[in-house]
Formats: C-alpha cells, structure tokens, sequence
C-alpha cells in the first residue's frame, strides 16, 4: 500500500465508492464499511490506472492498468443496495464496489462516466445528461448497506477534464472573496455556474479592475498584454471557461478535495462540497474584512 501522492493533472475522475468480497465460494458479495473511493488517473506510464484508495488512511490499496475495452463497470443487478462490479473480457476476474455517496441521484453518471473511459481513456466526461443505459448488469447474488438517499443537483455538462491548479484556485478564491457581499452565501443545491457567469463577473471586473491582472497569470499566453478587459470577456463568454467552471464544481461535488483547498489557506473541509467551499470563502473574506477594519 502506497500513500496517496497523485497530482490533480492526472485524475480524471474520482467518487466515493467502498469495496465489497466474496464471501468464500458463493456467490454472495459482502460490503466492506471502509470509507474509499474510485480514482481513474493517467499515470506517469501514460496508461490509464483504475485505483482504489482508502479514505481513512488515505493511501491507495488497489492500483489496476486498464487497456481500451478490455474491462467494464456494471451494476449487479441483483443487488438490493448500490454494488458494481469491475470486470474483465480478458480473465475472469472481478473487484467489486458499493457506491458511498449518500445520494443515487448521480450513480448513473459515474457509471457511464466509468465506462466512457475504460473505453477510451481521452472520453470526455458527460455530466446532467439524459443516461438511457450504463450498460449491461451483472449478476450476483449480493448484500449491501442502505445509504441514506438526499436530494441532489449535478452540474452541467463539462468538455475537459478538471486540472486547476493551487495558483488558478487561489484566484478564484480572491473573485468569490469579492463577491462574498450576498452571492457566496450559498444555498444548498448552489452551482458554481450559477455564480461564475458572465454576467456576474463583468460588474465585479469593472468595479475591481485589479483583478484583470491576477488572473493573466493563469491563462493562456497568447494573450494581448498587458490584459484588455475585452480580452477577458472572449475568455468568460467562451465554451472552455464554462468547462472548466463546470468542472471545478463536479470535483467540489465528489468530496475528495480537502486537501487541495488547503492550499487556499481554507479548512479541509472546505473541499467536501460546494456549499462547504463556498460557505469558507465567506468565513474568509469576514475575517478579512474585520481584520482591515481594526487596522483602519
């Protein structure tokens, strides 16, 4: 077993799942209690790896090259609660899982999300949209635990894989800080697109054109200098910005950035959700300003 050490740059997708066993040489399938979750990545070997990482000690127990087409991720159709099944073309192997979210709502999304890039490992994930099937199910007769079902509202559709970067977090930290006077007071089905919309940001560019000049840094470099707000406008209006928002707001929603929002100056579990990250920009920016208010 490894510790967890895999750079943003090579996930490509993450969820909370749980492992499930054989119970000896029947065909039941027990739950393991043990918090965990999926993690499909391009390795430094420039394959894809499916792994399975241990949420409570953070260090990674399963790690599986995956070849196109040679595996898939199904739901066993027998199961009475939320159990998949990785399995093989290739072998008769098989790893079992149990979804953790506490939700359901978006176990279809990963699913064919899984299986996209189990075929094709440059897939480009798909997110609130219809699933009319995920696949043929396997079968098996299983035990698994009931999750508390919650309501919940998946993002839209992204065209890149989420690749932020502490630097590109850190700005968006600073623009949501400076909309903290009504709109960072989240709800709790809030998206990140439903905030970081042109709209929105043009009146805060204009009224805080100080900005403009943090955020260069972290875009493209072919870029008119010095930044025109024209510029940034083509760049708020473009499809690869609301990709990337998008996709900023899934990995929020999958719970497992805590420790990279650390680097925001903000509390682990600021990562958990988007209503968590978006509530500890508020917090941030209050004590900011109560802090200038006493040197003042």
């Amino acid at each position: 077993m490894t510790s967890l050490t895999i750079p943003n740059s090579e996930i490509l997708l993450a969820f909370k799942a749980g492992r499930a066993f054989r119970r000896g040489d029947t065909n039941t399938v027990e739950p393991s209690r043990t918090k965990g979750a999926i993690y499909l990545t391009n390795g430094e070997d420039g394959l894809l790896h499916f792994m399975w990482v241990n949420r409570e000690s953070n260090t990674v127990e399963e790690d599986l090259i995956l070849f196109p087409f040679d595996a898939s991720f199904v739901k066993v159709s027998q199961s009475p609660g939320r159990v998949y099944v990785l399995k093989f073309s290739s072998s008769n192997q098989r790893h079992f899982f149990w979804m953790q979210d506490a939700s359901s709502a978006r176990d279809d999304e990963f699913t064919e999300n899984v299986n996209g890039l189990l075929r094709d490992p440059e897939y480009d994930l798909r997110w609130n949209v219809p699933i009319t099937s995920t696949g043929p199910e396997a079968s098996t007769s299983t035990a698994a635990p009931q999750t508390a079902s919650t309501s919940s509202t998946a993002p839209p559709t992204g065209a890149s894989n989420f690749q932020a970067t502490p630097e590109q977090l850190a700005t968006l930290s600073q623009m949501l800080s400076s909309m903290s006077g009504g709109r960072a007071a989240a709800e709790p089905d809030v998206s990140l697109t439903d905030i970081l919309t042109p709209a929105n940001l043009t009146p805060l560019f204009n009224s805080h054109p100080e900005l403009i000049p943090a955020l260069f840094p972290h875009l493209p470099p072919d870029l008119p200098v010095p930044p025109s707000a024209d510029a940034l406008q083509r760049i708020i209006h473009s499809p690869q910005f609301r990709a990337a928002v998008s996709n900023f707001d899934q990995a929020l929603r999958t719970g497992l950035l805590g420790g990279l929002v650390r680097t925001l100056g903000l509390p682990e579990e600021a990562g958990t959700s988007v209503t968590a990250f978006l509530r500890a920009i508020q917090e941030q920016a209050d004590r900011e300003r109560s802090n200038s208010m006493d040197t003042d």
